[in-house]
């Protein structure tokens, strides 16, 4: 069944932090994926579960700290489609990995992602998908154990298998992209991914070598002692989808669950961080 969906456009100023707050205050509602553009944020949710009062208790739409211009329109299915079509372009990374749609021609690299992202986030385009992948493509994963929080287009958990990592879950907690990534692992060959739909609440009861979470800030806070709890001695977290000036929060946050920092990568004004569990 193709559905409708409802595209909410925010033009955020200041956009940092401004933007990271929005996003978090909007994760809270139905939204099944979201789109930082040039000004601010899409957010994308079924028209049947828009309400014009939705958006009441989102508290940074009153906050006189930020100045913030939204437009609402209703997007049929068949356009989302020529949308991604249009300008979802192949991403390289570095000489080894290409993302790219299925209807991108081929090219002759050792790692080789199709993804048909729909309303998925992930395809390597934003800055964090992009340097997560940099740092899996630096990592020796063969017979490791990963888990990718927040798998969306499961771009991150296609690479970690082809790597030659022994197990690989993915968890995502909305719907659409749940299914989206079950589709993206099969259609690379990778059918043994193991995709969980929900929160870190379902993160299955037994630890892992590699945990990947691309996921906003606030998450991230919330769930760093979970992820820890979750790794084998020397275990390695990758985390992204945080600021520059939100370094220092997230190492406390790191630090305080056991975790030492090791190195970083950044891309404009975004960071992907590699910590070790002591």
């Amino acid at each position: 069944m193709s559905h409708f969906y409802i595209e909410c456009s925010f033009e955020v100023t200041p956009k940092i932090p401004g933007t990271d707050i929005l996003l978090a205050q909007l994760s809270e509602h139905p939204f099944e994926s979201f789109e930082e553009t040039e000004k601010g944020l899409n957010g994308y949710i079924r028209k049947e579960d828009w309400d014009k009062g939705l958006l009441e208790d989102v508290s940074i739409l009153k906050d006189p700290s930020f100045q913030i211009k939204k437009q609402i329109r209703e997007i049929p299915p068949e356009n989302w489609n020529k949308k991604w079509e249009t300008h979802f372009d192949p991403i390289e990374i570095g000489s080894k990995c290409m993302v790219r749609a299925p209807f991108h021609k081929k090219k002759k690299v050792q790692y080789d992602i199709v993804i048909e992202p729909k309303m998925s986030f992930g395809t390597g385009h934003h800055e964090t998908t992009y340097m997560m992948l940099q740092f899996l493509l630096d990592m020796e994963l063969k017979e490791k154990t990963v888990l990718d929080m927040g798998c969306g287009t499961a771009v991150l958990a296609i690479l970690a298998a082809m790597k030659g990592a022994y197990s690989v879950d993915g968890i995502d907690i909305d719907h659409w992209s749940y299914l989206n990534a079950i589709e993206n692992a099969e259609r690379n060959g990778q059918g043994d991914i193991t995709i969980l739909e929900g929160d870190a609440r379902v993160i299955p009861e037994k630890k892992y070598d590699c945990i990947l979470a691309n996921i906003n800030r606030n998450i991230l806070l919330e769930d760093i002692g979970i992820y820890s709890d979750h790794l084998e001695a020397k275990g390695c977290l990758l985390l992204s989808g945080f600021y520059l000036e939100d370094e220092p929060t997230i190492k406390a946050a790191c630090k305080k669950a056991g975790l030492s920092f090791n190195k970083k990568v950044t891309r404009n004004t975004w960071v992907a961080a590699q910590f070790f569990k002591n």
